[in-house]
């Protein structure tokens, strides 16, 4: 308590372990805040921006931004929708994508979820999981049962007649012999504030930089040469993110357009502008960005 009261009063919340530290240490560094982690410690203080950073389990960090205790957070919708605790939502950011399922024995051929009404459940989510089937069962009590990891054993070993647990790439699943039988969410790694946070230009800020970095990831600047007669033609293939950028060249008749494209669109529409009769057509790594 006393180290915390002597560092910076704005507090970031961050994932401590795993796939989505790993994501977010990249999303940081992207965005700008810099810092120094000493091994064993759960505090780090960003170098240039008065931002103490705080390492939790992801599960966590809803509650101690929807109470206060830090003033922004990341962690995943699931999270935030099983703490049930009054937060904004900042930004989504497009990683950790996954969906909270129903899963049940696949030798049990469960054609729907009514079916497992009344019935024994477990999960790391019992609010979300409590809510869901008191949606469905009517006057059948489901019981749900907290286990904390490992929960696709659970069907195996007898302790549940069914498993509500994330599924990503399902390889966990079907290992344990389970198939999924209803969603119940769908969820992704998002950036969250506390609504009453006293320091709201600095929840901006972080904000705004995390964005530019995220749209940095995801766009290119695509750059060619066209005949102004083909310009309306070459601007229905690269519309940019609010409109292209043309410029005249020396060349009488011609202009050089610059626009934002999607990293996953290069190839198609390189092809698309050759194809219209654009010339030196160039893709351009974007670093950073702010829209």
């Amino acid at each position: 308590q006393e180290q915390m009261t002597s560092l910076p009063p704005f507090r970031l919340a961050i994932p401590k372990k795993g796939r989505l530290y790993e994501k977010c240490s990249k999303v940081l560094e992207g965005a700008g805040l810099e810092y120094r982690r000493e091994a064993r410690l759960d505090v780090a203080v960003c170098k240039d921006l008065p931002i103490t950073l705080v390492f939790l389990p992801a599960s966590d960090i809803a509650n101690y931004v929807g109470l206060g205790d830090v003033d922004m957070g990341i962690t995943g919708e699931d999270c935030v929708a099983e703490a049930g605790v009054d937060v904004k939502e900042e930004l989504k950011l497009g990683f950790g994508k996954c969906r909270l399922c129903v899963q049940a024995p696949v030798r049990k051929q469960v054609k729907s979820v009514e079916e497992l009404a009344g019935g024994r459940v477990c999960t790391s989510f019992p609010e979300l999981t409590k809510r869901y089937f008191s949606s469905i069962s009517g006057d059948s009590e489901t019981s749900v049962r907290f286990v904390s990891g490992s929960v696709e054993a659970a069907c195996g070993l007898g302790l549940a007649d069914a498993v509500v647990d994330l599924v990503e790439t399902g390889t966990t699943m079907k290992a344990a012999g389970l198939e999924i039988v209803a969603e119940v969410m769908k969820s992704e790694a998002i950036l969250i504030s506390n609504p009453n946070t006293k320091l709201p230009a600095v929840v901006d800020l972080i904000k705004k930089r995390m964005e530019g970095y995220i749209t940095a990831t995801k766009f290119v600047m695509i750059s060619y040469n066209i005949a102004r007669s083909l310009l309306p033609d070459a601007c229905k293939v690269t519309p940019g993110k609010t409109s292209p950028t043309v410029t005249n060249l020396d060349e009488e008749g011609m202009c050089a357009v610059s626009a934002l494209i999607e990293k996953n669109e290069c190839a198609v529409k390189m092809d698309r502008l050759s194809e219209i009769g654009a010339t030196d057509i160039l893709i351009i790594a974007i670093s950073n960005s702010r829209m």
